[in-house]
């Protein structure tokens, strides 16, 4: 019996400005922000870069407060007011999901803004984790303009729905140059 795999969803950098992007989703090629120091083959923690690399959709971050638990067939979970994402290179919690507050550093996900209304969590230096080399790299809903991020992929709520639709188990987000 023949397993059927997933399609990647591609990530490339757009002409012209190293934090835009291309995204090519079922329904058409898309616009994205990147990182403010665009794609990096050697990212580092706070370097501001997206990673280079083809990297798995882990899970679902939403808050239950702002929308609908969202259909999909990946894990899911709703975003509480102590979640937050450690980003101390020297924590044995590094580049995971932790209680506030916390003695590391750690990014609250329960933001004011809506940039992490809806979140999906990349397989990023997670198994096994290196000190050092990045944390907390999602996609997730862009700002306005499509401004850049601080390394990961933003799109806007129609296409991340859209983008939504299209993943399961096993996706993986190609990100290229």
């Amino acid at each position: 019996m023949r397993v059927k795999r997933s399609r990647p969803i591609f990530v490339r950098r757009a002409p012209g400005d190293p934090s835009k992007a291309l995204v090519a989703l079922g329904h058409g090629v898309r616009s994205a922000a990147l990182g403010r120091t665009g794609i990096r083959a050697l990212k580092r923690e706070g370097d501001g870069g997206t990673p280079l690399g083809r990297f798995p959709v882990r899970q679902v971050l939403y808050r239950a407060d702002r929308m609908a638990r969202p259909r999909t067939r990946l894990p899911v979970h709703a975003i509480r007011d102590h979640d937050g994402w450690c980003d101390d290179p020297t924590s044995r919690s590094y580049n995971k999901l932790v209680k506030l507050p916390s003695r590391r550093s750690a990014e609250g996900l329960k933001r004011a803004d809506h940039l992490y209304d809806l979140v999906l969590v990349l397989g990023y230096n997670d198994l096994p984790r290196v000190r050092g080399r990045g944390s907390a790299i999602f996609v997730h809903l862009a700002r306005p303009g499509f401004t850049p991020t601080d390394g990961c992929i933003a799109l806007s709520h129609h296409d991340m729905q859209m983008l939504l639709a299209q993943v399961k188990r096993g996706t993986q987000i190609v990100i290229l140059r």
